[in-house]
């Protein structure tokens, strides 16, 4: 019953979203197109519930033919980032997309963020469960770590830098949450994605005292708050700290 609700939350909002967010989504693609007159869409493989492969949406943001250089994790100053593409990505524009996929069936509104074939190759046992579901537009970790670009952004190589210092947490939360969240945190995620974009520091305080009601550990409220600095740290089910995203070196 649950999971027939959430469908039927996750069509009639996405239609809502997509038909008030259509003049800045039209907008916004004619810009990137104007910009350097190529295709103003990018679409891009993501591995899906079951470990699929499905196609995500989103609106360009990047030089065309960005995926040729293998960097998954963007950083605030990467190179491959136009100057609209910046504009777009600071209110989230190029996410809305996505609402499409989720009319598909193949994202949910909130569930763990689709990775990519390579990051999801590093995944542990653990991890594993992440795919166990729908990935999603947004969930608790996609909020504690919207800075993301920011977070990478003083590091030489983003990807390692995101293994060592996000993933790890990203990855413990969202599990985390998989488990234990119902049909009325999600709705308050929904809630608080979109509050992020007004009040940062309101909206991590309010998921911290959601995760903190759900039961989660004491490490997982404090990382949620997130007025520390993120330190290298093992992924859930891991050895040791990633330092190389070669399968023999993870």
């Amino acid at each position: 019953m649950r999971v027939l609700f959430l469908r039927i939350i996750d069509i009639l909002l996405s239609l809502t979203i997509l038909l008030i967010t259509t003049p800045f989504l039209t907008i916004s693609l004619l810009i990137v197109y104007l910009n350097d007159f190529k295709n103003p869409f990018y679409v891009s493989e993501r591995v899906g519930k079951n470990f699929r492969i499905f196609k995500i949406f989103k609106i360009r943001t990047m030089i065309k033919n960005a995926d040729k250089y293998k960097i998954d994790s963007t950083s605030e100053n990467d190179f491959r980032i136009t100057k609209v593409g910046k504009l777009i990505r600071k209110y989230k524009l190029d996410e809305f997309l996505q609402f499409f996929n989720v009319l598909i069936g193949n994202m949910s509104i909130v569930g763990p963020r689709p990775n990519v074939i390579r990051e999801v190759n590093l995944y542990t046992e653990e991890e594993k469960f992440l795919l166990s579901k729908n990935p999603g537009i947004t969930d608790p970790s996609s909020i504690i770590f919207s800075d993301l670009s920011q977070i990478l952004s003083n590091y030489d190589d983003p990807d390692i830098a995101y293994n060592q210092l996000v993933r790890p947490w990203k990855s413990r939360i969202s599990i985390f949450y998989l488990k234990k969240g119902n049909v009325i945190s999600d709705l308050i995620i929904i809630a608080l994605t979109f509050l992020s974009i007004f009040s940062r520091k309101l909206s991590l305080l309010f998921i911290s005292k959601l995760l903190e009601r759900l039961g989660a550990s004491n490490d997982i409220v404090n990382i949620s708050i997130r007025n520390k600095k993120l330190i290298p740290t093992i992924p859930p089910g891991g050895n040791t700290v990633v330092k190389s995203r070669d399968i023999k070196g993870k």
